[in-house]
Parts: C-alpha cells; sequence; structure tokens
C-alpha cells in the first residue's frame, strides 16, 4: 500500500496535542489517492481542495513554527487574533475542510477493510464510497454537489483496480493490500478523532453548505 504507507503518521499523543509540521508531512502525500478513484470532473476539485488546504495551513505555521507547534495552538492564535470572524477565517477554516476529506478517504477504505459490498456486485466500491461520502462530506455540498457526486459512483473504479492504484501498479494480492489499508486506518483514526473533538470542543465547527 505504497500510496499509504510511504509517509507514516505519528501516533496520537496521550495528551492529544498533535505537531503541525509532521501531521502535514503525512498528510501532504494523501490528495493523490483521489486520483485513483477516476472521474476527474468530481475528484480533481477535492484533490486541489485538500492540496490548497495542505498549504494554507503550512503556510501558517512556517510564519511561526513556535506559535503554531501544534494544531491546537493555530486555532486557539487564531481566535485571538481574528476575533468574530473566526472561525471561518486561516488555518482554523482550511483544517475543518481538510480534515472533512480526510475523513471521507477514511470511511471509504475502512469500509472496504470491513468487507462491506454489493453482493451482486462485489468488485464495484458504489457502496463504500456512498457511505463515505453520507457521513464526511454530503450534509456540508448544495444539491448540484451532491448530485454530481452520487452520480459519479458509477464512474468508480472497480476495487481491485483501485486497489493495484494504492500499490502504484504492483500486483499485490487482495488480502495484503487489505491488511496494509486497515494499519493505515488505525493509524490515522484517532489523529481525526481528535481533530474532530478538538473543533466541537473549541466550537469551531461550521456548518455551511460548500
Amino acid at each position: 500500500m505504497a500510496l499509504l504507507l510511504e509517509h507514516e503518521f505519528k501516533p496520537l499523543p496521550a495528551d492529544k496535542q498533535i505537531e503541525t509540521l509532521p501531521f502535514l508531512e503525512a498528510v501532504a502525500h494523501l490528495p493523490p489517492f483521489f486520483d485513483c478513484l477516476g472521474t476527474p470532473i468530481v475528484y480533481s476539485p477535492v484533490k486541489a481542495d485538500l492540496t490548497g488546504n495542505i498549504k494554507k495551513i503550512r503556510a501558517v505555521y512556517d510564519s511561526n513554527p513556535a506559535k503554531f507547534k501544534t494544531l491546537q495552538n493555530i486555532l486557539e492564535v487564531e481566535k485571538e487574533l481574528h476575533g468574530s470572524a473566526w472561525p471561518k477565517i486561516g488555518a482554523t477554516l482550511a483544517l475543518m475542510w481538510l480534515k472533512r476529506g480526510l475523513k471521507f478517504i477514511l470511511v471509504l477504505l475502512q469500509s472496504i477493510s470491513d468487507g462491506e459490498r454489493d453482493e451482486e456486485h462485489p468488485n464495484l466500491i458504489r457502496v463504500n464510497a456512498l457511505k463515505a461520502y453520507e457521513i464526511a462530506l454530503k450534509k456540508y455540498h448544495g444539491w448540484m454537489l451532491q448530485k454530481l457526486f452520487t452520480g459519479s459512483v458509477y464512474a468508480l473504479p472497480y476495487k481491485s483496480d483501485l486497489l493495484k492504484a494504492l500499490e502504484k501498479g504492483k500486483e499485490v494480492k487482495e488480502e495484503e493490500s487489505i491488511e496494509k489499508i486497515h494499519q493505515f486506518v488505525t493509524r490515522v483514526t484517532p489523529i481525526l478523532d481528535a481533530i474532530y473533538e478538538m473543533y466541537t470542543k473549541m466550537n469551531a465547527e461550521l456548518s455551511y453548505k460548500a
């Protein structure tokens, strides 16, 4: 699972303080995941959005690495700095959308790892992609975007082709690929959960539609 495991996320520390730089360095290698899903008209903008949000957070971090050492530092400093405009501004807003894109990836992969499938078409990943979209993104999208996404599931690659793409073209047994997906999901889920928890605690979550 070359695409997912080449650049591992650091384990979540006991205090749940996620260091900004290692997080950004790990997550920066995930946007190409959306290339593996095909359908450029739908997933290219998602990839670009993910990449753009990573760059925005990195620019804030680079402006003062000591001040923005952790993701929580970013939210706390920007809340103080931007006042009533916060949280719909800066790296706080970028991380809000970034975590949603990561959630889509994780739910999709978790669903595949758990063996959820359409029994009549077991090599399709429509069931998995729709579940990921429903959970991670749908409520933040307007009607047109929702229609575009739900229609796009019919153009998704076969599961076998997705797994091969994630292995960067190498032929690997399905069970080996699934085990690597499980490793990735197990490592990243606690980190993402901690970010969601942070947004809830700081009342930084927004529900407006894109």
